[in-house]
């Protein structure tokens, strides 16, 4: 008996070892414990991709900072991923990760280290799409110019690479292709995580925080926890090195809506206030405010309007001016609408309207009925523009992936890119107006080595067997056609190993621009990957078309970006051959450029 009492006695208390570098670890039947002191800059942990999720908690001398969600490695290490220490230097620092397996192997390779080199060189990395430097991207937010710097911030989780954890990621480009990262700029607390958002420069000190000569900058965001969703504010006063929560957040919250989210603010001359809209379920609301902290409703959009068959994400609301008669300029509004699921091809996708704003209402000039895509693709997503861009341009980015399988690309340091930066521009079309979206002029820069071809005769087929001498996957297509008979205008783009995209106009009956990755590469993570993709298309004499391609991407616009098209495709190595084909008569590619891009 006494033995028993013994044995159950030494059960209870909690079995304690180091591991190689001095961490003490405590495990129980409850609690996993890490206790060491920050002595270097980094604590790094194992991760395991498809890991279970763990709560993990972080004191420091004793007091609760912060919980996050990690998949800590327990069977395999897939990578790895830093807590940064650096302003706890000195002090003790303790971590319970109550579900954790004390066998779990993260627990003999966690480690102290004042470097985190993470793998940039993975196969399918962007040479010229913007990536995080590690872990999970979706949404862009907060763009905003402000004294030479287009900043980018955008939804990140630093501890992994599939969604959770969110945070706004932070990087600043002179240029619009050149991107330097930046320290994350919001991180979750105790009202929430960071969910999306935008950033204004408040030019006349309207919410009271400037200090000194730099205009303050204002982000504002949607705290997001389990029992709902409210809009937050922080503010820089350092050109957006470093944010102050407002004390006194939330400045909004919403009495029933349970989908209320993603605040897009801008500043309205006419009726000196700020316009705030937001996403609410399957509508639009708007909301105004002198002060950017008190604010009060003033109508809603959307009921009946375009796509309902998803939530509606990632509003936008901004002015473009188009050309009239006699050099004239004419002023319409533009709100774009981000739903998923309900996307042309299916899941995540950007719809618009146009219409007028008065500084309370939007009034559509659309039919209800009506659907408006600014891109065709099956990965374009939560697209938003940049505030206070010189020259009165409206520049767009958006997510580059597709909720139907973000978490899944293969991938392994970092997952998912943005597009490229268009500026977005209002044509007639009919008795309206359309938007059109093209890359900026800026992405020419990246232009090095350039081959051309001109007047080649399609009947049947025409190949190019190399296009570029040292071809990383980076790249740039021009290509003008002039059909003469042609029912079907196509090419593929191949690599030796047989796996291809194919790209077409289809003529005959439905007249439509297509594009097929169903052997472009590496598909099979997701059964929803493999798809075709088109759009509607005018029968022309001649077509432009432009084509940006990137290692794991290619975005396509024809004319001046009536229409865009944006997929992923992961190939085994580049496409470096392409070879045009015509059914039902011949056309002519009257000039094809293709230019190195670094």
């Amino acid at each position: 008996m006494k033995n028993l009492l013994i044995l159950f006695t030494m059960s209870i208390f909690l079995l304690s070892c180091e591991n190689k570098q001095n961490i003490q670890i405590k495990t129980s039947e409850e609690n996993t414990s890490l206790s060491f002191k920050a002595s270097q800059k980094y604590l790094l942990l194992p991760i395991e991709d498809t890991g279970e999720e763990l709560k993990t908690e972080l004191f420091v001398d004793g007091k609760f900072v912060n919980s996050y969600i990690i998949r800590l490695a327990q069977n395999k290490i897939d990578y790895w991923v830093p807590i940064d220490l650096s302003e706890w230097q000195g002090k003790e620092i303790r971590i319970d990760i109550p579900e954790l397996n004390e066998s779990a192997v993260c627990l003999k390779e966690i480690k102290l280290s004042d470097t985190f080199d993470f793998n940039s060189n993975e196969p399918f990395r962007p040479a010229y799409h913007f990536t995080p430097p590690y872990g999970w991207m979706n949404d862009p937010n907060g763009m905003v110019y402000y004294a030479g710097e287009y900043h980018l911030f955008y939804q990140y989780n630093p501890y992994g690479t599939r969604w959770q954890n969110m945070s706004w990621g932070h990087a600043v480009s002179t240029d619009l292709v050149h991107w330097k990262h930046l320290p994350v700029a919001l991180s979750p607390d105790s009202l929430g995580t960071i969910f999306s958002g935008s950033a204004v420069v408040d030019e006349n000190n309207t919410a009271s925080f400037q200090t000194g000569s730099e205009k303050t900058l204002l982000a504002f965001f949607t705290h997001s926890e389990r029992k709902g969703q409210f809009q937050s504010l922080a503010y820089s006063n350092d050109k957006g090195r470093t944010w102050t929560k407002y004390e006194n957040n939330p400045i909004l919250q919403h009495a029933t809506a349970k989908d209320f989210r993603d605040p897009k603010v801008f500043w309205h001359e006419p009726s000196g206030k700020w316009i705030m809209v937001l996403a609410v379920g399957q509508v639009i609301e708007i909301y105004s405010s002198p002060n950017a902290k008190e604010w009060t409703y003033e109508s809603n959009f959307g009921e009946g309007y375009g796509s309902h068959d998803g939530v509606w994400e990632c509003p936008d609301l901004f002015e473009l001016d188009f050309p009239l008669e006699g050099g004239q300029r004419g002023v319409k509004w533009v709100m774009i609408v981000n739903i998923n699921p309900g996307g042309p091809m299916g899941g995540s996708a950007t719809q618009y309207f146009i219409g007028d704003f008065d500084g309370k209402t939007f009034e559509c000039d659309y039919q209800p009925e009506e659907k408006h895509w600014l891109n065709w693709g099956k990965d374009h997503y939560a697209a938003v523009t940049w505030n206070n861009v010189p020259d009165n341009r409206r520049i767009a980015i958006a997510w580059m992936s597709n909720w139907e399988y973000a978490n899944d690309v293969p991938t392994q340091n970092f997952r998912s890119s943005l597009t490229v930066p268009r500026e977005l521009k209002l044509v007639k079309q009919g008795a309206s107006y359309g938007l059109t979206n093209y890359p900026v002029i800026e992405t020419e820069n990246l232009r090095q080595e350039k081959k051309e071809w001109e007047n080649i005769t399609v009947v049947d087929d025409y190949s190019i067997d190399k296009l570029l001498e040292n071809n990383s996957g980076a790249y740039e297509l021009v290509i003008d056609i002039e059909n003469q008979s042609a029912e079907i205008i196509g090419f593929k783009l191949f690599n030796d190993l047989g796996e291809f995209v194919d790209l077409y106009i289809s003529l005959p009956e439905k007249k439509c621009y297509v594009m097929d990755r169903n052997a472009s590469g590496k598909t099979d993570f997701s059964d929803r990957f493999a798809t075709v993709t088109s759009s509607p298309i005018e029968a022309k004499k001649t077509y432009r078309l432009h084509l940006l391609i990137d290692k794991a991407s290619i975005e396509c616009f024809e004319g001046d970006g009536e229409i865009s098209m944006t997929n992923l495709v992961f190939p085994s190595e580049p496409y470096n051959r392409i070879g045009f084909y015509a059914k039902g008569g011949n056309f002519t590619v009257k000039q094809f450029v293709i230019y190195n891009l670094k």
